[in-house]
């Protein structure tokens, strides 16, 4: 019995002594993005050679892509621009050229408003690198083609058209295509379109958010009154429910807003968002949301690393304009979201997971529609949230 006891406290204290060497967050920052790196290359070399095809996600065993017609196009473009500031290599540069190429196209698309994310994350991470001013052009076309979107009378982007029970729908998605227009305004002066953003931004915070600062998927408007005449989900449990990449996209959004801009209630509306976030019940103890934070099934509903991924790049942003004693918290918060996904439970093996970095994403649930998969978008928001903590910790 004293020899087993004795085994016992030795296991005790070799996993106290395990404990004290947890991870600086340097040290979890650059592990990440070592990984990062190691899938992005994997995945690039995968379709370098089948010409127009980007990644979206892998299911089944089989890697499915899209043309530059998706909403989801221009994000391993971003991801290998991240990369490659971070390690400016030929070959990085090289294969972030070849796919940013690929989602060119699009900007000339009216049909759709996801060109923030689309052109953006592609071309304006390369032209904010290399100062190509073909990328800029292409950034000055595709917001052309995003502004006829507009109407006045509502002040909102439209972002589906017109649907059986909706006359305007406007997403809170679309809040994270803004930032395109202000960078093409204050980049060559088109005043209008920073009037259209934030006639945008002033819609939305109005008529997109509840009594508890959580925020409706969908809001449509009558397009006589232009007043909302119907409010929904289309990715979330319920009409009433937070579907949570929708509170991510809402935090990231205003966060974005209110740096682009210097507007009190852009700030104010992000901390509200954070609020609801980081006080809410059914966020689990990892951090990792649930795909809604009012599932039905917590806590066995699946995991939303893409959720957590905007969440946490969002709130390392947040924590660095704020300026109450609220901006710790953010951080924190933050910080345990990517410690987890850097995780085994999140972070995938090198080599494996189709090539994509995450683990554990949910497309959309209501049509089982990539469910417990990995996400391009999910990839591209960890390696910016990975990316945003190394610069300040860079700045100490």
């Amino acid at each position: 019995m004293r020899f087993y006891g004795g085994s016992i406290m030795l296991l005790i204290s070799m996993f106290l002594i395990s404990c004290d060497k947890k991870e600086t967050l340097s040290e979890v920052v650059e592990r990440g993005l070592k990984v990062s790196s190691q899938q992005a290359m994997f995945l690039a070399e995968e379709l370098e050679n089948q010409e127009k095809k980007l990644p979206r996600t892998y299911e089944n065993n089989e890697l499915k892509t899209v043309d530059y017609k998706s909403w989801v196009s221009g994000f391993f473009p971003g991801v290998l621009w991240y990369l490659y500031e971070n390690d400016p290599t030929e070959k990085l540069k090289r294969y972030a050229e070849l796919y940013t190429s690929r989602v060119e196209p699009a900007k000339n698309m009216t049909s759709t408003h996801d060109l923030g994310f689309m052109l953006y994350c592609s071309f304006g991470n390369g032209y904010r690198l290399t100062h190509d001013s073909t990328y800029l052009e292409v950034l000055k076309t595709g917001s052309k083609s995003l502004a006829t979107r507009f109407d006045s009378k509502i002040g909102a982007i439209n972002s589906w058209g017109p649907r059986a029970k909706w006359q305007y729908p406007v997403i809170i998605d679309n809040m994270m295509n803004l930032e395109m227009l202000s960078f093409v305004a204050k980049k060559t002066g088109k005043e209008s379109y920073m009037d259209m953003i934030n006639a945008h931004a002033q819609t939305t915070l109005k008529q997109h958010f509840r009594p508890d600062n959580s925020c409706y998927h969908v809001v449509s408007y009558d397009t006589i009154t232009g007043l909302p005449h119907a409010k929904n989900t289309h990715q979330g449990y319920a009409d009433e429910s937070a579907w949570s990449r929708g509170q991510a996209w809402a935090l990231y959004g205003y966060t974005m807003m209110y740096r682009e801009t210097g507007k009190p209630e852009y700030l104010e509306q992000a901390r509200k968002v954070a609020r609801f976030i980081k006080n809410h019940p059914n966020l689990p103890s990892d951090k990792v949301p649930y795909w809604d934070f009012d599932a039905p099934d917590i806590p066995n509903a699946p995991r939303d690393a893409s959720a957590a991924a905007v969440m946490a790049s969002a709130l390392i942003e947040l924590s660095q304009l704020d300026k109450n004693e609220e901006a710790l918290a953010w951080f924190d918060l933050a910080e345990a979201q990517i410690r987890s996904l850097s995780s085994s439970d999140y972070l995938a093996e090198p080599g494996t997971n189709g090539g994509f970095i995450l683990k554990h994403s949910v497309g959309n649930l209501n049509k089982n529609s990539e469910v417990d998969v990995p996400l391009s978008y999910a990839d591209y928001y960890y390696v910016e949230a990975l990316l945003r903590l190394k610069k300040i910790q860079n700045e100490k």
